[in-house]
């Protein structure tokens, strides 16, 4: 099916694309204001999560991701976020925000890795480059795919450019961007064969916040399980509890009041979710390894530490009320649902074949 989006070259940003400019430039800020300067030192990069080469032997995954978030200078993080915006914009527009935070997620990793093992000599990475060339790749397969109607100059100009740029100048790490590039093409294809699949799989098309709820669910219970620490057997039970939400969650919504009782099973999930992973990381913030430099957060692990079971509970609390603070308008529309709601999400279920 083909589909046309956008003729245009630019694209205004959408709520995930803002969520990792600000991230990326929020972090940028707050190294630079320790360092002093807009040149970020290496040891600083470092004991904040940079990659480097033996970061995956010593199994320091959560590297992969924060050295994405990591810029060395100030032009290092300028280029990288004017690509986002750029680029950003067109792919979250036409897969919607769940599935380009997946997307952004799978393409930054894949880079870092990618990276890791091309290096046979000791180095420090950090950007976002590789998620952001994911993003490109990515829109590139929406182009073959013909579920994107953007003109092939702005893959020629963009993906020319990068090429360029990754071979000539100094200290760009190309390894991360074509990592990161065959990573964004690779998910997108296999999104759109999940897609294709789940018009026999499910029944309703999920609403965006559900999606997005869910996949974050998704990630917080597998850090929990990561954190036990894990066995074959617990990432499967992940696994298959996954696939049984998504499918409890499908069941739902084609209910009449299906969307009320899923923004209620997602609150009560994302409580139960913040209440675990206080109660595991608690003991550890506690040890006396973590001094955070603001009184008032040393103010707030001084108080979890004192009573960890309460303050687990009040933070599932304010999820619980924050959850249905934030969904309160699908809340309402499920609540008042006489059947239409239910029947309009299974009706666009069987008019997209794929993404």
């Amino acid at each position: 099916m083909s589909v046309s989006i956008n003729r245009g070259f630019f694209e205004s940003p959408h709520p995930a694309t803002y969520f990792f400019l600000a991230a990326n430039i929020v972090i940028f800020g707050l190294c630079a204001n320790q360092a002093g300067t807009q040149q970020i030192p290496g040891a600083l990069l470092f004991r904040n999560g940079a990659m480097y080469a033996q970061a995956i032997e010593r199994h320091e995954y959560w590297r992969l991701v924060a050295s994405g978030f990591l810029h060395a200078n100030l032009v290092h993080v300028a280029s990288n976020m004017l690509c986002l915006g750029l680029w950003g914009g067109h792919l979250e527009k036409r897969v919607g925000t769940a599935y380009f935070v997946l997307i952004y997620l799978a393409a930054l990793v894949a880079g870092s890795v990618v990276s890791n093992l091309t290096h046979t000599s000791p180095y420090l990475g950090v950007g976002a480059s590789g998620a952001i060339s994911g993003i490109l790749g990515a829109l590139l397969c929406l182009r073959m795919l013909a579920k994107l109607d953007l003109p092939l100059n702005f893959f020629v100009i963009n993906i020319g450019l990068n090429v360029v740029i990754a071979f000539t100048a100094s200290r760009i790490d190309w390894a991360a961007h074509a990592g990161g590039f065959v990573a964004g093409f690779a998910a997108c294809a296999g999104l759109d064969l999940i897609e294709k699949a789940n018009a026999y799989l499910l029944r309703c098309k999920f609403p965006e916040f559900a999606k997005l709820n869910l996949l974050l669910l998704a990630f917080g219970f597998l850090f929990l399980v990561w954190l036990t620490p894990p066995d074959w057997s617990l990432l499967v039970a992940w696994l298959a509890f996954c696939l049984f939400a998504i499918k409890l969650a499908d069941i739902a919504l084609a209910c009449t009041k299906g969307l009320a009782a899923v923004v209620v099973a997602l609150a009560s999930a994302n409580a139960l979710l913040l209440y675990g992973l206080t109660l595991k990381l608690a003991p550890q913030g506690c040890g006396g390894g973590f001094a955070p430099a603001f009184p008032r957060m040393r103010d707030l692990l001084v108080a979890i530490c004192t009573n960890p079971n309460a303050a687990s509970t009040v933070m599932a609390l304010g999820a619980l009320a924050l959850t249905l603070l934030l969904y309160s308008l699908e809340l309402q529309r499920g609540l008042q649902d006489v059947g239409f709601v239910s029947a309009s999400m299974m009706g666009e279920r069987r008019r997209r074949y794929g993404l």
